[in-house]
């Protein structure tokens, strides 16, 4: 397996620009309205996080768990890993070391590390159609992974291709997609951009269908951007956008409410 060549991701830049118009419309609010106060933006972030930590619980839970008992401890899991990961954004520290895998690894798939602890995976694995590279390429390959996003300027993009490669290269026995979308969110997070989570089973069907077929193409074709690969990009571009109105609209509503009171 190659990763994907960082020079030729084809960036949509009219969408990045509208999340990042959306995110410093927050901060105006935050910063120049007499109805806001500094620690709204926290107030309403740590609220959405936790609304997060629910929906991704159950959702997830329900479509990933075998039974009951095994859900119940899947939601307890994620959530010891999101406080972990806002503990670690607290103390100034993104995503970008080996060893963060592992901590969120432990977090998240304490079984997985229990049974391969502090290890990367020994054996083969097929996820659908697409075969994992051999085990011994992988240490590399995540190592490359981590050497080509500090490569990357731009965050969004960063965190997007870092979630893409890292589900491909699949570098632990279980707990891949968890491991990877609570990284990636983290990178995000530390760049003060809402978390992109999957909201329903009909979106989680489009997002594996759409890294599937990314995969399938990138296998024929290691350097060439092709419009599966573009797909997937776009469809967390739009779901960020989608968290980051919301978030907008959550901080403008309590000013307003602020304002029609005469409160400040």
């Amino acid at each position: 397996m190659e990763l994907l060549p960082v020079e030729n991701i084809q960036i949509n830049a009219r969408k990045i620009a509208e999340i990042d118009s959306v995110v410093k419309s927050i901060y105006r609010l935050i910063i120049y309205s007499r109805y806001h106060l500094d620690d709204d933006l926290l107030d309403i972030y740590v609220t959405g996080v936790n609304d997060l930590k629910e929906q991704l619980s159950i959702k997830n839970a329900q479509m990933e768990a075998q039974n009951e008992e095994e859900a119940i401890e899947y939601v307890k899991n994620l959530k010891v890993s999101l406080d972990f990961v806002i503990s670690e954004i607290v103390l100034h520290q993104n995503l970008s070391k080996e060893i963060q895998l592992f901590q969120l690894l432990r977090l998240v798939s304490p079984e997985t590390n229990a049974l391969h602890p502090n290890r990367y995976r020994h054996t083969m694995v097929q996820i659908g159609a697409h075969i994992c590279p051999d085990p011994m390429m992988v240490p590399s390959l995540v190592s490359e992974l981590f050497y080509r996003i500090q490569h990357i300027s731009n965050p969004i993009i960063r965190a997007i291709y870092f979630h893409h490669e890292l589900i491909r290269i699949h570098p632990f026995a279980d707990g891949n997609g968890r491991v990877t979308r609570i990284a990636k969110n983290w990178m995000l997070m530390y760049e003060l951009y809402p978390p992109i989570f999957i909201n329903d089973a009909p979106q989680k069907k489009d997002y594996i269908s759409t890294l599937a077929n990314s995969f399938r193409e990138l296998e024929k074709s290691p350097n060439q951007w092709n419009r599966y690969t573009e797909l997937f990009f776009e469809q967390e571009l739009d779901r960020l956008l989608i968290n980051s109105n919301l978030l907008y609209e959550s901080i403008n509503l309590k000013g307003l409410s602020r304002e029609c009171q005469g409160v400040i």
